[in-house]
């Protein structure tokens, strides 16, 4: 696993033992960043399911203006922050809930990357809680990661589904918000 592109291009991020945490791979990353390649410099950037992090480091490492990564585990929270000094970038690490954070955070952000554990199904709860709290900025774009058969819900406006990407076994769906959109 290793950043891609940008100010820490190629260096290799550090990953946690076991299966419990699985990481985006590099070729869905990549194809990931190619769909938002315009949207990232200067942006907020929320990875929430945060994992190793990858996700928030690479926005950075591309010109994100901030990255606030929200992860459960505390061994994975750890490691974050292992990988953001690694890469030589900074980023806020939140270890806790992400429908906690959703629901107290009160900022609003560019961009969410949205990658939860497959099992838990916490899709629908999280891009709820997104649109429920609102902390998705104009023009902003939220991407999540699934397996391919995972059914994503529709959003009510002014977010709405806007495209679905597939690599293999992994789908990737983007959800837009537009003020004024129907």
């Amino acid at each position: 696993m290793r950043v891609i592109t940008g100010s820490a291009r190629g260096r290799r991020l550090k990953e946690l033992v076991g299966y419990e945490t699985r990481p985006t791979t590099d070729r869905v990353k990549e194809g990931m960043f190619n769909i938002i390649q315009f949207d990232i410099e200067g942006r907020k950037v929320l990875d929430l399911f945060a994992g190793t992090g990858q996700l928030g480091i690479e926005a950075l490492s591309r010109g994100a203006a901030a990255a606030v990564f929200v992860e459960q585990r505390r061994d994975a929270a750890a490691l974050i922050r292992e990988n953001l000094k690694l890469t030589g970038l900074e980023g806020q690490v939140v270890c806790g809930d992400a429908a906690s954070f959703l629901a107290s955070t009160g900022g609003k952000f560019d961009l969410i990357f949205m990658d939860p554990p497959y099992a838990a199904n916490l899709w629908k709860n999280a891009l709820e809680a997104i649109y429920r709290f609102d902390i998705l900025s104009n023009h902003g774009i939220i991407i999540c990661e699934s397996p391919a058969q995972q059914d994503m819900p529709s959003m009510e406006a002014p977010y709405f589904l806007h495209r679905v990407y597939r690599y293999g076994r992994i789908k990737v769906t983007t959800y837009h918000r537009e003020e004024g959109a129907q």
